[in-house]
């Protein structure tokens, strides 16, 4: 089995009822998500989720890692995850502010 060390970005959205995708397995492939990064640009706060899912919907209650929670106004968290994905599946996230990035640094094994 061959490991890559990858990581993905993207921005947040501007509701937390809107998704968009971090991260997805491609077929054949697992992957362990690291860490995960919350880029608050703003100087206001921020409402965040994050959330494992099989598809590019809504995670499901029981598939939330990050339920509404505030990063403050210009400030970055970083989460030590070590988040198991087999493949075909999505790491979503969203958030109540597009000026808030994502970042997942991980390890795809094929």
């Amino acid at each position: 089995m061959a490991n890559a060390y990858k990581f993905s970005q993207c921005a947040g959205t501007n509701s937390t009822g809107t998704y968009a995708t971090l991260y997805n397995t491609p077929a054949a492939t697992e992957a362990v998500v690291s860490s995960l990064v919350v880029c608050n640009q703003a100087s206001s706060n921020v409402t965040v989720r994050i959330g494992l899912d099989t598809a590019a919907g809504t995670p499901g209650v029981s598939e939330f890692l990050v339920y509404d929670a505030v990063v403050a106004g210009n400030d970055t968290v970083a989460l030590t995850l070590g988040v198991a994905l087999d493949a075909d599946k999505y790491l979503r996230v969203s958030s109540s502010a597009s000026t808030c990035a994502f970042s997942a640094f991980l390890t795809e094994i094929t």
